[in-house]
């Protein structure tokens, strides 16, 4: 029974919310992966992008609720993300034929790119705040819980109860439709093939009629749409924050880069990697290891091994780690 009970913490406090923490750095990490592998730079306003596409799905939420639009059981948000998407989309490939059009044609190396990133993301995090302030929004609506801690105690007699809560369902759920009608249309559509030509070979792709700029647009509403899912899945986990995904960019280029820069697949590992990375180092495991342990070997210290606030920290590390000893990442990505 005492193992049952250290299962079931572990369930509800690692394991769980590590899988969907895992998941939204998952998608942020594939946009992030995307734009490097197609536009050949890191894009550090990718943050940012999530922001603005989370407020806009914010605004959006709340018209819909002034008009008594709702989606049920669901968060309303889910309608209102398409809206966001677009809008943020918009600011994207506006920001891309106001900006950075103009160094993919001088051909400018991609430290540059990187550096015009630094200032989009600047004025970009600006624009956010301007528009939905910078207090903390909760804007999670419907069914709270799929099932309470006190539901699940009743149900199986055990001393622990596992919460799940309906925001980490639909994150899981979304994040994989998400990564499977992507991987569809980079493997079975003409633009998506012609994406990925792009990003193997510029020159051959050029010189067989695919056209740059059809591809540059595409890959960035693509990465917009995961980005901009991505926040939101992050803020119904949650709550929104504008500066909150400034730091963010963080854990996300790190799972990218662990994954390996450039490879759909080891951003989704990487995000994993990071996420249950960052809880596992995070959590207190004494009541975990009060139900493991016998009764006079009990600890009586948190056994943490480093706070919350240094999670970031976590996925610093582990970047670091990463660049020293395999640079290519867990997949051979772009980056190689």
């Amino acid at each position: 029974m005492d193992i049952l009970n250290a299962l079931v913490t572990f369930l509800n406090f690692v394991f769980v919310p590590g899988l969907a923490y895992g998941a939204q750095l998952a998608l942020g990490a594939l946009g992030a992966t995307l734009v490097f592998g197609i536009l050949r730079f890191s894009n550090f306003a990718h943050g940012d992008t999530m922001a603005f596409g989370t407020a806009m799905t914010i605004l959006v939420t709340w018209g819909l609720q002034s008009v008594g639009i709702t989606a049920g059981f669901l968060p309303t948000a889910l309608i209102a993300l398409p809206f966001g998407i677009a809008l943020a989309s918009l600011l994207v490939l506006g920001t891309d034929r106001v900006v950075y059009r103009y160094y993919r044609k001088v051909k400018a190396p991609s430290v540059w790119l990187v550096m015009v990133s630094l200032g989009v993301m600047f004025i970009m995090n600006g624009v956010t705040r301007f528009v939905i302030g910078v207090d903390e929004i909760n804007f999670a609506d419907g069914v709270r819980f799929v099932i309470t801690a006190g539901e699940f105690r009743t149900m199986t007699g055990l001393q622990e109860g596992l919460a799940i809560r309906s925001t980490q369902v639909i994150t899981v759920v979304t994040a994989a439709a998400a990564v499977a009608a992507l991987f569809w249309f980079l493997g079975y559509t003409r633009t998506g093939k012609s994406m990925r030509a792009f990003s193997d070979n510029e020159d051959l792709a050029l010189l067989s009629g695919i056209n740059p700029e059809k591809v540059v647009m595409v890959t960035w509403i693509i990465a917009t749409a995961l980005a901009t899912t991505a926040g939101v899945l992050y803020g119904l986990d949650k709550s929104f924050k504008a500066f909150t995904y400034f730091q963010l960019l963080l854990p996300i280029f790190a799972a990218a880069v662990v994954g390996g820069l450039g490879s759909p697949l080891g951003a989704i590992a990487g995000g994993f990697v990071i996420a249950f990375s960052e809880v596992t180092v995070t959590y207190a495991w004494k009541k975990v290891l009060t139900y493991l342990v016998p009764a006079d070997m009990a600890p009586d210290t948190l056994v943490q091994l480093m706070g919350t606030d240094y999670k970031f920290a976590v996925s610093f590390a582990i970047l670091v780690i990463v660049l020293l000893f395999k640079p290519t990442g867990l997949f051979k990505g772009a980056s190689s």
